[in-house]
């Protein structure tokens, strides 16, 4: 029995093959692919993102996919954002003074940490609300592993990182999901997040 399917979309940012192979460790049936066909009619697409905020809203403009993303949610149908495959949900990105209109499936915007020292790169602790599904059966001092600069604030029912501030580590609204750390970097407390994810697609 072959696992839920699974599109990480491919768009021209890196750390694709890590996402896959993470995702195929904890039963997924994976294809990375920039076919917008296949990501519409996959059980789940994973937007991931590594770099700047305007360099990969360009990339999902290139390829056209902002309207299957925006399709999917509005169904209620599976998205997984990672990094700043997360912070292209919001409406809006502000980096270095550049405004880059975002995805907007998120209200809030995303900028930069007010912290000592950037980026945040390493294992922080997260704070994840009552009743979350990504973090069930995980310890309280569950670490995962950051890398970046900028991110959203907080929303009510978000789970929540801090460094420097306060900031959204990880959002669960229905069917979307998002994290702002690397669940394919964060060892087993990544695969035991990713399972429980997929857990929601079956």
């Amino acid at each position: 029995m072959t696992g839920p399917r699974v599109v990480v979309l491919d768009y021209g940012s890196g750390n694709l093959r890590s996402a896959q192979r993470a995702l195929a460790r904890v039963g997924a049936d994976v294809t990375v692919t920039a076919d917008l066909d296949v990501a519409r009619a996959a059980d789940a697409l994973v937007v991931p993102g590594v770099g700047a905020y305007a360099a990969c809203m360009a990339g999902i403009d290139a390829v056209g996919a902002a309207p299957v993303i925006h399709e999917r949610v509005a169904q209620g149908r599976p998205v997984l954002g990672i990094c700043v495959g997360m912070q292209v949900l919001y409406t809006l990105g502000d980096e270095h003074g550049v405004r880059t209109r975002g995805l907007g499936v998120l209200a809030g915007q995303v900028r930069r940490l007010a912290a000592p020292v950037l980026p945040h790169m390493g294992w922080n602790t997260v704070a994840p609300p009552a009743g979350t599904v990504l973090f069930d059966g995980l310890p309280a001092d569950t670490r995962f592993y950051f890398v970046h600069s900028y991110a959203a604030e907080p929303a009510p029912g978000d789970t929540v990182a801090e460094h420097g501030e306060p900031f959204a580590a990880a959002v669960e609204r229905g069917p979307l999901y998002a994290t702002q750390f690397h669940p394919e970097k964060s060892g087993d407390a990544g695969a035991h997040l990713l399972t429980n994810w997929l857990r929601t697609l079956r």
